[in-house]
């Protein structure tokens, strides 16, 4: 069977039905993590400025695993150039009040003096707040502390209401309107891991890194310079074996299942539920102070990481299992992206329209159950691809035989254009405009980000903490530069102050014991997923 044919049946049926603008009316955000450093280019070691508000309130201004690694958030939208605005805001808003310390421009970190002067993350004094800092505590105890500094771009897409009933008249189907929505954005999961090894090639920006990074660890990278490791082929160290991967599954049965909504649920909640030996010799609370959560293989579900999860916007302190249990997939959320080191906002315009037209392609291409053998393709060819993405004599996976990268890219890439097509409401427009700038880095690997980040590094004789660095400084000076827009300003200062407010409201009226918290919060939503241990 021809893999596109429910592909072209799909494309036909939406291109005669009258669609109107509910395709363009899909709503994108983005979440970007930009690690703060000190002038001399190693971790900040200062707390979340103030001025930025509360780390644990703010839609906007937040932080991940460390109070150094800052994570600016845009609100959902529906025009990229109002998400890429609202993106530049809060990075001039931010340089503005950050003084002599710099956001690093690329998604591997600075130097690293060690683990221990990476501090973690810290959110006051609420049930709440300790939580969200002993699960930090437990993933740096896990996985070491510098894997959890490396930055990347998460971009969240969804169709517009309008779309889905159209759709599902188009396939014939009688499924519940919500539930119908939730199983076809499974298949587009499915999809996105099937062909997600594009993205790295197109977008990835990480083929090098500090020696510092690797510390004492044995490696088989290769010695760009006396400070630098680097693969000579490499797209994206952050996706590959070196970057934050579950490389859970050898050894201890677990395997996320991307079946259907309900396999995936029941498939984290296992992975919360089930003791880890590795995980039970840290301890849990040792001295009377929380390592980690518990010693489960996952602490919480966000502890998996892969490069696209179904997202359902939670509730405060919602487990989010619970919240796509009772209200379904609302978007997907991709992770896969580097930040974009040639931009100071670490995202374009161009790389947003080329993600519109590939999530479009991924629901419609007919999207089978992953079986063992495809799984083990699907994660071998994501980490080929990270690592050896621009060799010419790469093969891919494809079905179970070998296919050169660019044959199969073209071919992908090439079926993408009528999605991208349809996506613009005609031809030319600016999805179907990024696809084709998109096939000539197919066309020519030195096109990529990573090889031009290679290049400019041999051309200017410098190494990649050089290049970083440089780059960095070239981005503070171009925010510092920028006018705040008044309404920006207001908007932040008043969520600043907003987000203190609630947080002092919460610590107030918290009575709770830490352990009757955690013991509520993992007892959330039991029932409604039928768990039996």
């Amino acid at each position: 069977m021809d893999p596109y044919t429910n592909y072209d049946r799909r494309l036909t049926g939406l291109a005669r039905a009258p669609l109107g603008n509910c395709l363009q009316d899909g709503f994108i955000g983005l979440e970007k993590e930009g690690l703060r450093v000190s002038p001399a280019g190693t971790v900040a070691a200062s707390p979340h400025p103030t001025v930025f508000g509360s780390a644990l309130m703010h839609p906007y201004l937040t932080t991940d695993f460390s109070e150094a690694l800052l994570e600016t958030i845009t609100p959902p939208m529906r025009d990229k150039q109002a998400v890429l605005a609202f993106l530049h805001g809060l990075h001039v808003f931010v340089y503005h009040h950050l003084g002599d310390e710099l956001l690093w421009a690329t998604s591997m970190p600075c130097v690293l003096e060690g683990a221990d002067p990476i501090p973690l993350a810290r959110y006051g004094t609420s049930n709440a707040a300790r939580m969200k800092t002993v699960y930090r505590r437990g993933l740096g105890n896990r996985y070491g502390r510098p894997m959890q500094v490396i930055a990347g771009v998460h971009y969240n897409f969804s169709f517009s209401d309008t779309f889905w009933p159209l759709y599902r008249e188009l396939e014939g189907c009688n499924t519940e309107l919500g539930d119908f929505r939730s199983e076809a954005y499974m298949a587009s999961i499915r999809n996105l891991q099937r062909f997600g090894w594009l993205i790295p090639y197109l977008f990835g920006a990480s083929p090098a890194v500090c020696k510092t990074f690797v510390q004492n660890r044995n490696t088989d990278l290769e010695a760009f310079d006396r400070s630098t490791y680097f693969y000579p082929y490499a797209t994206s160290l952050r996706m590959g074996d070196r970057g934050y991967q579950n490389l859970k599954a050898a050894g201890t049965g677990m395997q996320v299942n991307y079946d259907s909504l309900d396999a995936y649920l029941r498939s984290l909640a296992w992975a919360v539920r089930t003791p880890c030996p590795a995980y039970q010799a840290i301890g849990v609370k040792v001295g009377g102070r929380y390592q980690q959560l518990n010693a489960n293989l996952l602490q919480i579900e966000n502890e998996y990481y892969g490069p696209v999860r179904p997202k359902q916007p939670p509730r405060w302190m919602e487990k989010p299992s619970l919240a796509l249990r009772q209200r379904g997939v609302g978007y997907l959320e991709l992770r896969s992206l580097d930040v974009n080191a040639f931009h100071p906002l670490g995202v374009t315009e161009e790389q947003l329209y080329f993600l519109d037209a590939f999530m479009l392609f991924c629901l419609l291409t007919e999207s089978p159950r992953i079986g063992t053998s495809e799984r083990r393709a699907i994660d071998a060819n994501l980490l080929s691809v990270a690592h050896r993405g621009r060799d010419p004599s790469l093969e891919l996976d494809r079905n179970g035989n070998g296919i050169r990268l660019r044959q199969w890219a073209e071919e992908v890439l090439d079926a993408m254009l009528p999605a991208a097509e349809l996506m613009d409401g005609g031809s030319g427009g600016p999805c179907a405009n990024s696809l084709r700038r998109q096939q000539e880095k197919v066309r020519d690997p030195e096109l990529t980000p990573s090889a031009r980040m290679l290049a400019e590094m041999r051309a200017n004789a410098e190494s990649f903490f050089d290049f970083a660095q440089r780059t960095s400084q070239q981005y503070r000076d171009r925010f510092r530069g920028s006018s705040l827009d008044t309404e920006y300003e207001t908007l932040f200062e008043r969520l600043s102050r907003e987000s203190w407010e609630r947080q002092r409201e919460l610590e107030e009226t918290d009575d709770m014991g830490f352990d009757e918290f955690l013991e509520r919060y993992f007892a959330q939503g039991e029932q409604a997923l039928d768990f039996h241990p």
